[in-house]
């Protein structure tokens, strides 16, 4: 009987018959989620938002007897126009000029070390210190209230203000902090899962164009409220 060497493996062969390295029989990596559809829904237009600008405006005067004091301080992005338009709006209601600073927030916030990104800063333009004087920190919405705290954080840079007020065009709830709006464009109530976002002329500081309010479609095709 004739002698026949022993069969070698087929080292070619992968754990499913094909080649070695062949994805043949592999399942698929599972595919990420589609991301949800938002609805847009415009909450305050360009006259809404003047209207309310204006009506804040009187608000300041009927509650502050020193209007030489008052200092408006922008939030940016969102708060500095808003602040601009205030300015304007007093000079015309009571012939007051009064100072008008930017105040970035972002080395002051709460999740600058959690979040484990680079922040990008904004730019900072206050014209004077703050000392003795009534600052209204000015935002374009307010809802956990951490934004406003860190604008309170970072106000004491420049000095110790005889008072802080705040004015937000849009007050969306869902506080975290307890932090009180005094001068309020529009309540608007809200999911957590929405966004309200300003929109401007330029996409950042320029004049106010509209808010609009986003929230997730729902599979049935309407909105999830």
């Amino acid at each position: 009987m004739a002698n026949h060497p022993p069969q070698r493996p087929n080292r070619s062969a992968g754990p499913h018959g094909g080649s070695e390295g062949s994805l043949e029989g592999v399942s698929p990596l599972p595919k990420s989620p589609a991301p949800t559809p938002l609805v847009s829904q415009v909450v305050l237009d360009t006259v809404s938002i003047g209207r309310a600008l204006m009506r804040i405006a009187h608000e300041i005067v009927e509650r502050n007897d020193d209007l030489e004091s008052l200092y408006l301080v922008g939030v940016p992005n969102g708060g500095v126009p808003l602040a601009r338009r205030l300015a304007e709006n007093l000079d015309q209601v009571a012939d007051l000029e009064p100072l008008v600073g930017i105040l970035d927030t972002t080395l002051y916030r709460d999740d600058l070390i959690s979040s484990g990104k680079r922040p990008k800063l904004r730019d900072t333009e206050m014209p004077s210190a703050v000392d003795d004087r009534v600052v209204i920190l000015v935002d374009d919405v307010c809802s956990t209230g951490r934004t406003i705290r860190a604008a309170m954080d970072a106000l004491m840079d420049f000095g110790r203000p005889r008072a802080v007020q705040v004015v937000a065009l849009v007050d969306r709830g869902h506080r975290e902090l307890p932090i009180k709006i005094d001068y309020v464009g529009k309540n608007i109530p809200t999911q957590r899962a929405d966004l309200v976002k300003m929109r401007t002329e330029d996409g950042v500081q320029g004049e106010p164009l509209d808010v609009v309010l986003l929230h997730p479609e729902t599979a049935a095709g309407g909105a999830s409220r």
